[in-house]
């Protein structure tokens, strides 16, 4: 009976969002209660599951021809990012509710947003690659609207842009499926992969390629250099959508299904050492060097952001390109880090565009001393995405060089030192912004209102995470336990 519990995550959300349009909210107060009670039951839910009761087995909800179905299935791998999830989206939703008053369609918003909560949770659980694959899919349709939901020509063509490259990317992915399916035992994730022996001694070169294509794929929605365009024109969405594709739903799906594929369904031990890892490695250094650049010559505020997502994300594909358990856990520590600190970032980046419509990194002079909570929040941040100790960045930065040097390949060791230029490209670009913003280089004059802080339902929240980064940081060490266990192919927590 337990496993049946995985389904209610998945589709408390999706149904709920779905019925928001039919009851017509009038009231700003209904909706709030509405959207807050879903999400908090659902994040309750989403706990109780994992931890009280603990699905052992696994559900399958449709069997389409053999080995195809919908199956679902906890282990330690999905309850991380699960967790994530859960932890941010009620965050993220009070966030929302101040926020989107200035956006109008707020009912449309909201239940395009509250269903995204079910479909991510659906590949946080996914239990083999197709289910992760319907529900990838799914997540670029559900969060479209939400990319367009100004409906502006710049948000008309973010979402093309969006929605070309996802789909795009999804074509690639499918590829993976086709293999699996055809060369490996089943499609279900089994750690250390589903191969078939017999086929990988005959076939090593075309499961490689297909492994390499198949990554690519799954990478575009964690903006793999060349494939990251459709992040920052993304930037143009609201901030609570830009906050949800940068730090927890989209582009964390793209990098969680990578870890997938190579953990779980190729496996490792085909795979390492081959043309085929050291083509993944490379391509995520070069896509955190590109995007810490990118970042460093950005001058509106949020595409900055963006272009260090395009850095950070790269981070955890190049610990899944290590291929080792030490690589993965890397890889998970700043998968979970990461997606704290850029919720903040944008949060507050998103605070300053709601109180002052100031969009570009000139506009930040002096704004430090008008909104001194958010820019105490930016900063804690700041400090934390540079890996400034004992704030959790430095925690996944040093899991992921350590991984690397241990490797001990020419490559891997080049990627520690890509590793050290980033974190000092990301220091430059953040903390340039902390500079403008809190110790301006001339005088200003005094504004004529002193305080613009936007109310509770944006600050509460920005507080709360950076709360959560310094007990990341406090208890690094079990952290690192709980994601090593993990990553050594332990099941649920």
């Amino acid at each position: 009976m337990g496993d049946y519990w995985m389904l209610l995550p998945i589709v408390l959300p999706i149904l709920c969002g779905a019925c928001i349009p039919l009851f017509h909210f009038k009231k700003a107060a209904a909706r709030r209660l509405y959207v807050g009670s879903v999400t908090l039951l659902n994040t309750i839910l989403v706990f109780m599951t994992m931890f009280l009761i603990r699905p052992q087995g696994s559900f399958m909800l449709l069997n389409m021809a053999g080995k195809l179905s919908i199956t679902f299935h906890m282990d330690g791998m999905g309850c991380a990012f699960g967790t994530l999830i859960a932890v941010l989206w009620p965050l993220a939703s009070c966030y929302a509710f101040e926020y989107m008053k200035h956006e109008g369609k707020e009912n449309t918003f909201f239940s395009f947003y509250t269903m995204t909560y079910g479909i991510t949770m659906g590949i946080a659980f996914a239990g083999n690659l197709m289910t992760l694959y319907l529900f990838y899919e799914l997540l670029t349709f559900v969060t479209l609207p939400l990319v367009m939901h100004g409906m502006s020509k710049k948000a008309v063509f973010a979402g093309r842009k969006y929605v070309t490259y996802s789909v795009g990317g999804a074509a690639f992915a499918f590829i993976g499926i086709a293999f699996i399916l055809t060369f490996g035992d089943s499609i279900d994730f089994v750690y250390g992969g589903v191969l078939n022996q017999t086929y990988t001694s005959q076939q090593e070169l075309l499961l490689r390629a297909a492994y390499v294509l198949t990554t690519f794929g799954f990478g575009v929605k964690a903006a793999m250099f060349p494939l990251h365009g459709w992040l920052p024109t993304a930037s143009v969405a609201p901030t609570p959508v830009t906050a949800l594709l940068h730090a927890v739903a989209v582009v964390k799906a793209g990098a969680f299904a990578v870890l997938r594929i190579t953990y779980f369904s190729f496996g490792t031990d085909f795979l390492r050492g081959s043309a085929a890892q050291y083509i993944i490695m490379a391509a995520s250094l070069i896509t955190i060097l590109y995007g810490s650049a990118m970042a460093l010559k950005e001058q509106h505020f949020k595409r900055r952001l963006a272009y260090s997502t395009v850095s950070n994300l790269s981070y955890i594909i190049f610990g899944a390109s290590l291929m080792t358990p030490a690589g993965l856990t890397g890889a998970l520590t700043h998968m979970l880090v990461h997606g704290v600190v850029k919720i903040t970032l944008f949060f507050c980046a998103g605070a300053v565009l709601y109180k002052t419509g100031k969009e570009y990194v000139n506009d930040l002079r002096g704004m430090g001393r008008r909104m001194p909570v958010t820019f105490a929040c930016f900063t804690v941040a700041c400090a934390a995405l540079v890996g400034v100790p004992p704030l959790p960045g430095f925690l996944s930065k040093w899991n992921l060089a350590k991984a690397a040097l241990a490797a001990s390949g020419p490559l891997e060791t080049a990627g520690a030192a890509v590793l050290l230029v980033s974190a000092v490209l990301t220091a430059i670009y953040l903390f340039s912004l902390v500079i403008k913003a809190c110790f301006p280089s001339k005088a200003l004059p005094r504004p004529a209102t002193e305080y613009c802080e936007a109310n509770a339902y944006m600050t509460v929240p920005l507080v709360l995470l950076c709360v959560i980064m310094v007990l990341l940081g406090v208890f690094a060490e079990p952290l690192t336990k709980i994601l090593t266990v993990i990553a050594e192919g332990g099941g649920i927590l």
